[in-house]
């Protein structure tokens, strides 16, 4: 365990696992639960139960980005997607994937909270069910045109007391993958209170909403 980050080296691939970023979607227990076995004492993180093969689409369906792994047999370890997206999840976060830099920090995949009561914002932590956030994961389809190139690094930027800051190629999608919008740059809301969601209106403002 370092700075949160269980490690498991198993004999062809190693898997990370930052337990804050999980949001519980359990792709991994009801997909591999040879490889994460559930309600088990001890050791519940089994890499050598699977290929690497299988340990990398494994992780890679994660959305959070809880799970992450290190080929350790020559394979190929985890590229960015040709496409960076954000996808909005129903009553919900907003799931990114791309070439990501997030306050820093390089990531292909996270979720990052848009209800405003995460612990552990920016990122999800499944705080929206407790609060009962309501928010479509269907919202309407704006004008827009083909983005001369798709990927690149997507800079997301937490504004401090405001909204999630987007600079870099970015297709905004549904919960069922339909384009919303493809931008370049864009402000999403994370206060929770917007009534233009996933887009910021200012509402946070108005709300008084405070977040690094």
């Amino acid at each position: 365990m370092s700075d949160g980050v269980e490690e498991i080296r198993g004999k062809k691939v190693l898997i990370r696992f930052e337990g804050s970023k999980c949001i519980h979607s359990r792709g991994c227990v009801l997909g591999r639960p040879d490889v994460f076995v559930p309600n088990v004492e001890g050791e519940w993180i089994r890499p050598d139960a699977a290929t690497p093969d299988a340990v990398a689409q494994l992780a890679e369906n994660c959305p959070s980005g809880a799970i992450a792994y290190e080929r350790l047999d020559g394979g190929p370890n985890e590229q960015a997607p040709k496409v960076n997206t954000a996808r909005v999840l129903e009553n919900g976060p907003i799931a990114l994937r791309g070439d990501l830099s997030i306050a820093g920090k390089r990531t292909f995949r996270a979720t990052l909270c848009r209800c405003g009561a995460s612990k552990n914002k920016p990122y999800c932590d499944t705080s929206h069910h407790g609060a009962s956030f309501e928010a479509t994961g269907e919202p309407k389809t704006a004008e827009s045109k083909a983005l001369p190139a798709r990927d690149g690094t997507l800079e997301v930027t937490p504004a401090k007391n405001g909204p999630l800051l987007l600079a870099g190629n970015v297709e905004v999608i549904s919960g069922t993958g339909r384009t919303i919008n493809r931008m370049q740059k864009c402000a999403l809301c994370r206060c929770g209170g917007s009534k233009n969601k996933p887009f910021c209106d200012g509402t946070h403002t108005k709300i008084g909403f405070t977040a690094d």
